[in-house]
C-alpha cells in the first residue's frame, strides 16, 4: 500500500476493505448507543454542523465553558472503550508505543462541514492524530502551522485513514464539505469520522 503525503499529513488510501469498514461501523454503532451523539456548541455558543461522540478514557466536549477533554458524556455515562478494529489501525500506523486515550466520533449529515483548526487540548504533540474515514468522500483541506496562507486538499473516501504528526501535528485542517451519496457504507448516507488521541 501507498501513502499520498498532503501538507504532512500522510494518507493511507484504502486502509481499510470494505468487509472490514462495514465490521467497524457496527462496532461504531454500539459506541453510539452507549454515548449518543450530541451536537456541541463553541463557546461562543454557535451550533456546530457536526454531531459527537467518543469512546475511551476521554472524550473531547465543547459548550460555553470551552474546548475541553472530559471522563465522562455530557449525559453523565462513562465512555464506552474504544473498538478493537479501531485500536488496530492506530498500532499498525500511528508509529508510537502509547495506545490512544480517546476516539473521537464525528457524524457528517448533508452539509455538515468542519472549519479549519488545530488540535492542541492534548498535552504532548509529539503524540500523532490518526483519522479513518467512513462512508461518504469528504473534501480535506490542510495548511500550516499558522492560520492563513497556502492550504492543499483532497478527497478522502471510505476506508481511508490519514496521519496528523512531526511537523504536520499543528497543521490547521478541517472538511470542507461532504459529497452525499458517494459511498454505500452507511445506509441513510453521511460520513463517520474517527479520530485517535493520547490525552495526557
Amino acid at each position: 500500500m501507498v501513502s499520498v503525503n498532503v501538507g504532512g499529513v500522510t494518507v493511507w488510501p484504502g486502509w481499510l476493505s470494505p468487509e472490514d469498514q462495514a465490521a467497524m461501523v457496527g462496532e461504531i454503532r454500539e459506541v453510539v448507543a452507549a454515548a449518543p451523539l450530541v451536537t456541541p456548541e463553541t463557546p461562543r455558543g454557535r451550533k456546530m454542523s457536526v454531531k459527537m461522540t467518543a469512546a475511551g478514557h476521554f472524550g473531547w466536549i465543547s459548550d460555553r465553558r470551552g474546548y475541553r477533554y472530559a471522563p465522562q458524556h455530557p449525559s453523565g455515562v462513562a465512555w464506552p472503550p474504544i473498538p478493537a478494529s479501531v485500536l488496530a489501525v492506530w498500532r499498525a500506523v500511528a508509529g508510537v508505543d502509547r495506545d490512544p486515550q480517546c476516539c473521537l466520533v464525528n457524524w457528517y449529515a448533508e452539509g455538515a462541514r468542519m472549519g479549519l483548526h488545530q488540535d492542541r487540548d492534548e498535552a504532548d504533540f509529539a503524540m500523532p492524530v490518526v483519522s479513518i474515514s467512513l462512508g461518504d468522500d469528504a473534501l480535506f483541506r490542510v495548511g500550516g502551522t499558522e492560520r492563513g496562507g497556502k492550504t492543499q486538499s483532497i478527497w478522502l473516501k471510505s476506508g481511508d485513514v490519514a496521519v496528523l504528526g512531526g511537523a504536520a501535528r499543528l497543521a490547521y485542517h478541517g472538511i470542507d464539505r461532504v459529497r452525499p451519496g458517494s459511498s454505500t457504507l452507511l445506509a441513510r448516507g453521511g460520513r463517520i469520522n474517527l479520530t485517535l488521541r493520547v490525552v495526557d
